[in-house]
Parts: C-alpha cells; structure tokens; sequence
C-alpha cells in the first residue's frame, strides 16, 4: 500500500528524513535572517540553489522560508499558507532558482528590505534542522542562530576590536566565538560575536557609541 505524506507531517516537531533540511531548516533559515534583519521585511527576494532549487518546491522549501521570515516556527501547521499569510502581512516575495557556486547544495540567498534598511544574507540548511549563515552583505559569516549574536559594522581602525571586547568583558558577559572580516585594511570590517547571555541595553550603547561602529544589530538566539 502507498501511503502520501502531507506537509503538517514534514513539519512536525518530530522529523523525518530529507524533510528536517528542506522544510524545518528551511524555516529556521528564513526565522534567523528576519532576526538578523530586525524585524519582519516588507519585501524579500529569495534565490534557491541546488537541491533546494531541484527538489526544494516538493519539499516547501519556498513556503518555509516565507513562513521563517514571517515569524513561524517548523512545526506551525500555518507554513502550508505562507504565501497567503504574507500577502495579507504586506511582504511581497520573489522566489527564483540560482548557481550560487561552491557552497552547500541546500542554499539560499535572501535579499530582506524593510523600510530604508536592506540586508543580503546567504545561509545553507545543514541538515537535522540546523542552519548556518554564511555571508551577511559582502562579509564572510558563520552563524548558526543557537546563541545571542552580536553584528558590528565598523570602521577598519585599530583598537576597534579591542575597546568593543572590553565593553563585553565589562558588562560580565562571555564571549563564545568570534568572528572579524574586512574588505581591506582600514575600510570597512564585521565583527560577528557569540556570547553566552544576551549583552545589556547599556553595553550596546557604549559599542553603538564607539567612533568606528557605522551599524549594530544584536540577534537574540532562535
């Protein structure tokens, strides 16, 4: 007897098979970028490579990562009408298939606009239901949304990195991983860093505040 699987069964809290890459990291991919934006977008423009293109809409990896960008969760039997629900939220969407070149078959690329505020970010579903960013703008990233998530834009200027460590030691926060990319020496530069609890409003302040810091973005963990 052949039975069929309905996308309430891929999406639940229990996953089985390709369904926890193409669905549920689906959806924690798009929930980590609407996080890493700030907010929900007004409009989001979605490239699907590899198998996430091949298979993907089989699957509902495009309903998944506009139920993502929506706030949903992987098991909110909603996802089945994403589309539906982020017409009547105001996010337009395109959705487009892609070679994004050596990366991992199950990636996107999602350009996110929200008001003046537009953010490119590229992250594969890694499989189990994990994701990882890999790029954020024209910056190297690795981030897997488990813990708080600090994003500095700076200025490429010495002692910048250590006067925003210090703030974070200061505040009694930890710091887990960090990452700093840079365009070139004194141009623009990114400082991704993980910290064990959540850092305090004035300890943003202060970094906010630094003479080189041109953007901030705090990411709480999803």
């Amino acid at each position: 007897m052949v039975t069929t699987r309905s996308v309430f069964d891929i999406l639940g809290p229990v996953m089985i098979g390709p369904s926890s890459s193409h669905t549920a990291g689906a959806v924690r991919l798009g929930f980590l970028a609407r996080a890493i934006l700030g907010r929900q977008p007004d409009a989001a423009a979605i490239t699907l490579h590899g198998s996430f293109a091949s298979t993907g809409r089989g699957h509902g990896t495009d309903l998944a990562i506009v139920a993502g960008l929506l706030g949903m969760r992987p098991d909110d039997h909603e996802i089945v009408r994403a589309f539906e629900h982020a017409e009547e939220a105001g996010m337009s969407v395109r959705i487009t298939t892609g070679d994004l070149g050596d990366v991992h078959a199950n990636t996107a690329l999602l350009t996110l606009r929200s008001g003046d505020a537009t953010v490119e970010i590229q992250g594969s579903s890694v499989g189990g239901g994990e994701v990882l960013v890999t790029r954020i703008g024209r910056f190297e990233a690795y981030a897997d949304g488990r813990m708080p998530l600090l994003i500095v834009e700076h200025t490429d200027l010495p002692g910048e990195i250590a006067s925003v460590t210090r703030i974070i030691s200061g505040s009694e926060a930890n710091i887990a991983q960090m990452r700093v990319s840079r365009t070139r020496k004194g141009a623009e530069a990114l400082m991704l860093i993980e910290t064990d609890t959540p850092l305090s409003a004035g300890a943003l302040a202060e970094i906010e505040a630094l003479p080189g810091v041109m953007r901030l973005r705090a990411v709480p963990a999803v």
